[in-house]
């Protein structure tokens, strides 16, 4: 077998150098100035109008923010954003945390009682409280340099009405019935209501005027804030307040406990955004940074730790050994986000220096069986490597993969890559950006006249302790999310910008991308279109929270004598043209000065450069 291995080697490494010879489908966006992209061909556009007016990547990154939660690509208003900012002031990397929290009332008791196994999926009763409005706020305030009149432009024309695209149109009569359900939803989404086709079509005018009202307000909160004397920045939060403590909110909670939600106006008021440390590993002097453990973004943080242990450029790009090691490393990986990750500003204190040391690194890959897949790979211990015992080792010892099946593959696969949206930006000044914002995805429940789609983020949780004792549901905690950018510098210099949308594939993608600059030698608009591979052995963060252990998507190129050998190891294969969600990202030429952007071909990703 290992023979086998290392021959499949030699020929993925022939075929990859053949490969990076080959024209991508998009070019690579080549820019001096600035770069802005994301998820819509409209939303890059709002990001460049931004850099017209003279503002830089935060303003950029806030514009493309608002515009894709207009167009609900795949978000809205009420959803949550998360990002990470690199200050060229203070060459430090910020990260933002703008999840919304569980409302009062929405403990693990409370939905037992409603004979749930995680909280619902979709309805008032999966809302946590909006963030993005908060996060967008918070971003331009600290380190924008626009009004937030400027920044929210875009938006508001757009509330107004713009020529809907036919992805969000389908989407929309897609999940009709269930939008049905709310009559918000139905009156904003629905405006061919009783006719075959009742969302509005490809290229009609989606007028949202509920939402061009409340973005409005808080043009008019910082306008009069502006006129009393007030600074930039005191403006921009008189405008957070009227959201979260003044008239929005009182419309917010209004609308939604009129359609069985649970939030409150104390729930919106106590809300906040952190500014925050992220955390960082090193890849080969390489220092990548994610968000903490809220998110899953140290899962590719710990990857990399283990990773780095291997000569993977040797065993060749996607050839039988690489993806076998790719496929163990993140099961072990995911297995710890899936007991040991949640919300840091809750007790119990997730083990994160342990998770992410080197030593914990080498103990997890000792573990590898080389000649077929562990479909029992579980937890680690990595109280030991900060100095710890750990509280929930009895909770260990009967955790093992979830294996039995509720959904069709297809149910499964859908919530599985669960979608939203990316946006990367940066600047000549050296400011970058990369933020994943998601939450309010079609079909969501909108609060009341706000116009505002309100997130459903609750169903990330879990009711049980043995399941995960640090994401167990309560009154102010955020879900552990999928959502997760991220960033690398060299030599203390950005060097990548990079995130993606796709739930649970966010970090597999991600990490591949980041190994396929740094391993293989790939251009950035190379690394976003190349072929992944996808492991499904992680528990889901969505609906049932399934897992589908030794199951594992590969590309259709994939050549038959990889195909055998996977198999013979034990894996379930399948295969598809799309392998990734659409991957973004930013790469910075310092020989020449210059930014270099990419955007995948697999969704509607844009960019600009100038």
């Amino acid at each position: 077998m290992k023979q086998a291995c290392w021959t499949s080697a030699l020929a993925l490494l022939l075929l990859s150098d053949a490969a990076l010879a080959q024209p991508t489908i998009k070019p690579v966006l080549h820019g001096r100035h600035w770069v802005a992209v994301t998820g819509k061909p409209l939303g890059a556009t709002a990001g460049a109008m931004m850099f017209a007016k003279g503002g830089n990547a935060v303003d950029a990154a806030c514009a493309m923010l608002g515009a894709t939660a207009t167009m609900w690509d795949v978000l809205s208003w009420g959803g949550e954003t998360q990002a990470l900012i690199y200050n060229p002031g203070t060459g430090r990397v910020i990260g933002i945390n703008a999840l919304g929290v569980a409302p009062s009332g929405a403990t693990a008791a409370f939905y037992k009682e409603q004979d749930l196994t995680y909280p619902p999926e979709y309805g008032p009763l999966a809302a946590v409280t909006p963030g993005t409005p908060g996060g967008l706020m918070v971003m331009l305030a600290e380190y924008g340099t626009l009004s937030l009149a400027d920044v929210l432009g875009p938006s508001l024309q757009m509330a107004e009405g713009y020529a809907i695209e036919a992805q969000a149109s389908r989407s929309i009569e897609r999940n009709k019935d269930r939008l049905k359900q709310w009559p918000y939803a139905r009156s904003v989404m629905l405006p061919n209501f009783g006719e075959a086709h009742e969302a509005p079509r490809p290229g009609e005018i989606f007028r949202q005027r509920d939402l061009a009202g409340t973005l409005q307000k808080l043009v008019d909160a910082e306008a009069q804030a502006l006129a009393a004397g007030k600074s930039r920045k005191e403006a921009i939060y008189a405008a957070y307040d009227r959201f979260y403590r003044g008239d929005i909110a009182e419309e917010i909670v209004r609308g939604t406990q009129e359609q069985g939600g649970l939030i409150t106006m104390e729930d919106l008021d106590r809300w906040e955004v952190y500014q925050e440390e992220p955390v960082m590993v090193t890849y080969k002097d390489i220092e990548v940074y994610k968000l903490t453990s809220w998110v899953q973004g140290p899962v590719m943080l710990q990857a990399l730790n283990m990773l780095e242990n291997f000569d993977l450029k040797a065993m060749g790009y996607n050839s039988t050994r690489y993806i076998h090691v790719l496929y163990q490393v993140m099961s072990m990986a995911f297995a710890d986000r899936d007991f040991y990750y949640g919300d840091p500003y809750f007790p119990p204190e997730e083990p994160i220096e342990g998770l992410l040391s080197k030593e914990y690194a080498q103990s997890r890959i000792e573990g590898i069986d080389w000649e077929k897949n562990n479909p029992d790979i579980r937890p680690g211990d990595p109280y030991p490597f900060q100095g710890g015992e750990n509280p929930f080792l009895h909770h260990l010892e009967g955790w093992h993969p979830d294996t039995e099946q509720q959904t069709s593959d297809a149910g499964y696969e859908a919530d599985f890559y669960t979608g939203t949206t990316s946006i990367q930006a940066a600047d000549a000044e050296g400011w970058v950006v990369s933020v994943t914002p998601s939450g309010g995805w079609i079909p969501a429940v909108i609060a009341g006249r706000t116009g505002i789609g309100l997130s459903q983020r609750m169903q990330s949780f879990v009711l049980d302790e043995a399941e995960n004792p640090y994401n167990v549901v309560e009154p102010g905690k955020r879900p552990r999310a999928t959502l997760t950018p991220g960033m690398a510098l060299k030599d203390g210099e950005p060097y990548l910008s990079f995130a993606v949308q796709g739930g649970d594939s966010q970090d597999q993608n991600l990490l591949q991308f980041f190994l396929n600059v740094v391993e293989f030698g790939m251009n950035v608009q190379q690394s976003v279109e190349a072929a992944n591979i996808n492991s499904f052995q992680l528990r889901g963060s969505f609906g049932e929270h399934e897992s589908r252990p030794g199951r594992l998507l590969l590309h259709d190129a994939t050549p038959p004598w990889v195909r055998a050998e996977l198999r013979d190891m034990g894996y379930t294969t399948t295969f598809s043209s799309r392998t990734s969600g659409p991957i973004t990202a930013i790469y910075f030429d310092r020989e020449n000065g210059t930014l270099w952007g990419g955007a995948s071909h697999h969704g509607e990703d844009y960019g600009i450069a100038w």
